[in-house]
């Protein structure tokens, strides 16, 4: 297929210059017929009858090709020249679609040209590198949004890493001045500064996840992994946290939904899911659905929440991007989750995305179907 657009490309460029040359080597060749064939069979006495003059001029004319071979030889440097003339016109435009698209290719990356134009000949590269142009532009500015996204997140980690700092310096300061502290108090001072602790290493987890996720790139250990035993096991760990939230998981799951995978890596992706669900879910039940078909498990996690908004849903599985800028405990999150989520899923050669309405806010997860011997 692409050989031949390539021939069509070709002969689209080269065949307006090959023309002129088949012409005026066709025109040539109907002299050489003409003088060395044609006229000295053919019968002119009816010419010469009422002009013998204009019949011997013609024949002469004619035969002079024939009988003077220096005649000859001068014809045929003119068949070359005309046919060098051409070769030069079509290199020197070769040359000319060369220094444009030298010329085109540094617009790509210039901000001050809105579009590429290129030659009628060159229509479907102009339109390849318009298509470039845009994408770098678009993938540019999406740096630069995450790049801010980071910073702020990072200014607001640092203010919230002072929080429960301060609280557990505090708490801890009381206990160790107050040496005869009643039993009750000083367990519930213990267990404040507890909470607070493990609020501070969330934070400091999200800092470390910043800085590994720009420098280390995703290494899969793929085996053969059983998706149903995975997310049986993770429904019984988050048991504490669905039991504080007075909540519950379904699980409806087909038999022996098997993929080729990186058993942690996925479980950072389902993880990540069912806690986003169980935190943002407005009901008691969270829906989990694994499907399988011939050649894919689809996982469905499903939540009755607030519905997100289209332009919302488009941008949850960028990096750093966070729809609750509250930064509550539970909901508070670097903004790299999903970010991970859609990066570690496309390296098993899967895909996810969501969907929401009023009723169901939506977490597909497809991954490529293999069988367990």
């Amino acid at each position: 297929m692409k050989s031949k657009e390539s021939k069509e490309k070709y002969k689209k460029i080269l065949y307006p210059f090959f023309k002129p040359i088949l012409l005026w080597t066709l025109f040539f060749a109907l002299v050489f017929i003409v003088a060395y064939v044609l006229i000295p069979s053919l019968d002119f006495q009816w010419v010469f009858d009422r002009s013998p003059g204009f019949y011997y001029d013609m024949v002469r004319l004619f035969s002079f090709f024939r009988n003077f071979p220096v005649s000859f030889l001068f014809c045929l440097f003119l068949w070359f020249f005309g046919v060098f003339f051409f070769l030069y016109k079509l290199l020197k435009k070769i040359f000319d679609y060369k220094e444009s698209i030298v010329s085109a290719s540094k617009d790509v990356f210039n901000k001050e040209v809105e579009f590429i134009e290129l030659p009628k000949e060159l229509e479907d590269l102009e339109k390849q590198l318009n298509h470039l142009k845009r994408e770098y532009e678009k993938k540019e500015r999406l740096a630069k949004e995450n790049e801010q996204r980071k910073n702020d997140l990072v200014v607001y980690l640092a203010h919230d890493l002072k929080t429960p700092l301060t609280s557990m310096i505090g708490y801890l300061s009381l206990l160790d001045e107050v040496k005869d502290m009643p039993t009750i108090q000083r367990e519930k001072y213990i267990k404040i500064a507890l909470e607070k602790s493990y609020r501070l290493e969330d934070l400091i987890n999200e800092l470390f996840d910043i800085t590994r996720f720009n420098s280390e790139t995703i290494v899969l250990e793929k085996e053969k992994l059983n998706i149903k035993l995975m997310l049986e096991q993770m429904i019984d760990d988050f048991y504490p946290v669905l039991k504080e939230e007075n909540k519950k998981i379904d699980l409806i799951c087909c038999e022996n939904p098997c993929v080729y995978g990186d058993p942690n890596k996925l479980a950072r992706v389902f993880s990540n899911l069912i806690k986003n669900a169980i935190f943002y879910s407005l009901e008691d039940t969270i829906q989990i659905e694994v499907k399988k078909t011939k050649e894919e498990i689809q996982c469905v996690i499903a939540n009755k929440g607030k519905e997100i908004p289209k332009e919302k849903l488009q941008k949850i599985f960028e990096k750093f991007y966070r729809m609750d800028y509250s930064r509550t405990s539970k909901t508070g999150g670097s903004g790299l989750g999903l970010a991970i989520a859609k990066e570690i899923v496309e390296l098993h050669g899967g895909k996810i995305y969501a969907t929401s309405d009023s009723e169901f806010t939506k977490f597909y997860v497809h991954l490529p179907y293999k069988e367990i011997s």
